[in-house]
């Protein structure tokens, strides 16, 4: 069982076909179909079942297929902190985040990083925030950026930030707005933005027409030209407010408090925590306060 034969289990479970998962990793269908059998034969129980001219995997494969990417994380995160063990400054970062942190809060963050710690290895994962959470628990991400983690995550919170929820209209929608009646524009179901809005109509037992928009930046667009009021980050909306093509609703109930958290698994690596003291260092992240701290995080 073999690092190579998981990782082309995971492809194959990943693209749902031989041929897409030979041409992920780069090698033949042959050598996917005999990683597969042999993986097969070391369990003793069917991992994948043809459907058509595609593969599905069976309830065993699907089950294998969680505990691979763990696996495979594992290793990944392990020559990670090994790497920034001997360098922290030369180590691997795997940093993931949700779209509105990617868009407006990691870019000047990533820029002083990098002029800072120019040889770290930095990868970034954009992903609604079931995604996100999602490669954290695999160990495929050494850091998430996103709102408060789930309640049953492994999960370790090195730095928070302040961070309003505010309802945003052009200003003729503002004007009439009522919360029953005035079309609200959203993001798709899995993202924190929008759990928050339906979480927020529910408490108010209203259902006011709503349109679903692919991204943040599509909600914000389609609020200004007065497509209906959306729920947005303020960081996300200070060039639309400022100009006046939004203005902030004094609606019951917002601004809604939902902060940036940054975190960890159990074990950051020396990288993970050479970025967060970077982190710390801008406007707003401050260290949680746990029982027994004396400082910040330290970089080994």
């Amino acid at each position: 069982m073999t690092e190579a034969r998981l990782r082309t289990f995971v492809a194959l479970a990943d693209s749902g076909s031989v041929r897409a998962a030979a041409l992920r990793l780069y090698v033949t269908e042959s050598a996917v179909s005999a990683a597969v059998a042999a993986l097969t034969r070391d369990l003793g129980v069917p991992l994948v079942r043809r459907v058509g001219r595609g593969i599905r995997l069976t309830p065993a494969g699907t089950v294998y297929a969680g505990y691979a990417r763990q696996v495979l994380g594992l290793l990944e995160e392990g020559r990670a902190a090994a790497r920034g063990a001997a360098d922290p400054g030369r180590g691997p970062l795997r940093l993931a985040a949700v779209t509105t942190a990617a868009d407006q809060i990691l870019p000047d963050l990533l820029a002083s990083f990098r002029t800072r710690w120019p040889d770290v290895e930095l990868t970034l994962e954009v992903g609604p925030r079931r995604q996100v959470w999602s490669s954290l628990a695999a160990h495929e991400a050494d850091l998430v950026l996103a709102g408060r983690p789930p309640a049953d995550a492994a999960a370790t919170v090195l730095a928070t930030r302040p961070n309003e929820l505010v309802l945003v209209g052009a200003p003729d929608v503002a004007d009439g707005f009522s919360p029953a009646r005035t079309p609200w524009v959203m993001r798709e179901p899995g993202s924190g933005t929008r759990a928050s809005a339906d979480a927020y109509l529910a408490e108010r037992e209203v259902a006011p027409p709503r349109l679903v928009l692919g991204s943040n930046g599509a909600v914000i667009a389609g609020a200004a030209a007065g497509l209906g009021v959306g729920l947005v980050s303020r960081d996300a909306v200070g060039a639309e407010l400022a100009a006046g093509r939004l203005v902030v609703i004094d609606a019951p109930g917002m601004p809604l408090d939902r902060p940036w958290h940054a975190v960890a698994g159990a074990a950051p690596t020396p990288t993970t925590l050479l970025f967060v003291r970077h982190l710390l260092d801008a406007p707003g992240w401050t260290a949680p306060v746990r029982a027994g701290s004396t400082g910040g995080p330290t970089a080994g």
